[in-house]
């Protein structure tokens, strides 16, 4: 689970047993912030809601983690393909293809689109629920 290397700073799975604290939009912003802290060091997300931010702490604490461990791979918080709760489809795009386009391509009623998993993050994107019942 671990890395065997040692470093001073956390690994990001100690960041998601800590409890955030949370800072609630004021009246001219929309973003809820969540901030997690493991002393001295401290992560930060910002989301539409507070899980969404708990979820971009953490992701931001994987790409800190990755500073110090050039060999640590950051995880995608997301599966490679799904639908949202709002019935839009989202699909990783080929990693040759990220630079110029973002991370997922997006397909709503509007058509395509493309998104980074930091802005997906900071609008709280999430996979749909799986549902037990066939309609």
């Amino acid at each position: 689970m671990f890395d065997n290397e040692r470093s001073a700073y956390p690994h990001p799975d100690e960041f998601k047993v800590m409890r955030p604290e949370y800072l609630d939009p004021e009246e001219d912003e929309d973003d809820v912030i969540a901030i997690i802290n493991i002393t001295p060091f401290r992560v930060t997300g910002n989301s539409a809601t507070r899980a969404g931010a708990r979820r971009a702490a953490l992701y931001e604490a994987a790409k800190t983690y990755r500073n110090y461990h050039p060999s640590y791979r950051v995880e995608s918080p997301f599966p490679k393909e799904f639908v949202d709760p709002s019935g839009v489809t989202w699909k990783r795009i080929p990693e040759h293809n990220r630079d110029k386009y973002g991370d997922y391509e997006f397909k709503d009623e509007d058509g395509d689109d493309y998104a980074d998993i930091d802005q997906m993050l900071l609008w709280d994107v999430r996979p749909a629920p799986a549902s037990d019942e066939e309609e």
